[in-house]
């Protein structure tokens, strides 16, 4: 007798700065979302799509559930909150813990409101003591009725296999939604402006906030290598400087380090050529936001 099939959508929720992309990218085996230390990397709903054997996961990183400051973070926030209303499974990762904040509060009392099944994760378990592990479990088992809970870290791997044979018991029979090579449903250009965008806040370190956005002006394949131009868009002529640093050194180390990821992902040759604009307030503008593919417009299509 055939086996049936499984599949389902899984989002991934959690404040910011949790591990939700680190957790998704291992899942995968390939960078998809970008990974930083700063909060609020993710900016749009970003699907990955796990395979194997006679089960499909379709996973969907959301943007870390925060208080907006613009109207880029206001539509941040109205993407996480639709994703995990529209998901088979939730999975709410927590760092291992006992201390629960304002922006926890606020994520549990969002998740009492959805019948789905939710799996509390706890990531970065190879941070801490196991009796910090255990405390947490504690602290937050009876704050809402878990399917499960799953310890875990998303860095190193340990326990991953066990969530995703969890994940498996809690989704509906059905066929899949996407070939089972599919590995996500981003454009190639989506994730290369991603990967330049995650350089720039990783060589930036703390000299400029999230004011920057990538734009990819061009992306020609050949046979041999793909010519990429990319713009990254900052808020204030003093950003431009700072990206571009002394002598073009700043914007050279941002090219080389993305041409690295992108050549991997791409499997070709790349030229990229970096420029950097500077558009004033884009944060607030809904033109620039929409134009960036930012608005949040495109999950209600």
């Amino acid at each position: 007798m055939e086996q049936k099939t499984r599949s389902g959508f899984v989002s991934i929720i959690g404040r910011p700065n949790v591990g939700k992309s680190t957790l998704m990218n291992k899942i995968i085996g390939q960078k998809i979302a970008i990974t930083s230390s700063k909060p609020q990397t993710t900016r749009t709903k970003i699907s990955t799509v796990y395979t194997k054997g006679n089960t499909q996961m379709i996973f969907v990183d959301t943007p870390g559930l925060h208080k907006a400051k613009n109207k880029l973070g206001e539509n941040m926030v109205s993407t996480a909150k639709r994703t995990f209303n529209e998901s088979d499974v939730c999975l709410y990762l927590i760092e291992a813990d006992t201390f629960i904040g304002e922006q926890d509060e606020n994520i549990l009392s969002l998740l009492r409101t959805v019948s789905i099944p939710i799996i509390l994760v706890i990531n970065k378990v190879d941070k801490v003591e196991k009796s910090v592990v255990f405390e947490t479990i504690t602290k937050y088992k009876d704050l809402i009725e878990f399917a499960e809970i799953v310890p875990l870290s998303a860095k190193t791997g340990r326990n991953i296999e066990t969530l995703l044979e969890v994940i498996e018991k809690y989704l509906p029979e059905g066929p899949f939604y996407y070939d089972p090579e599919t590995l996500t449903d981003q454009p190639e250009r989506q994730i290369v402006s991603e990967i330049i965008r995650e350089k720039g806040l990783r060589c930036l370190g703390e000299e400029i906030p999230h004011g920057i956005a990538v734009v990819i002006e061009k992306m020609q394949f050949s046979k041999n290598i793909v010519d990429i131009e990319a713009s990254i868009i900052c808020e204030r002529e003093s950003h431009k400087g700072m990206i571009i640093g002394k002598g073009g050194s700043k914007i050279k180390e941002i090219g080389s380090k993305a041409r690295i990821d992108i050549e991997k992902m791409l499997d070709k040759k790349v030229n990229l050529k970096l420029f950097v604009k500077i558009k004033e307030n884009w944060r607030d503008s809904d033109y620039l936001l929409k134009n960036f593919g930012l608005s949040g417009d495109e999950a209600d299509e």
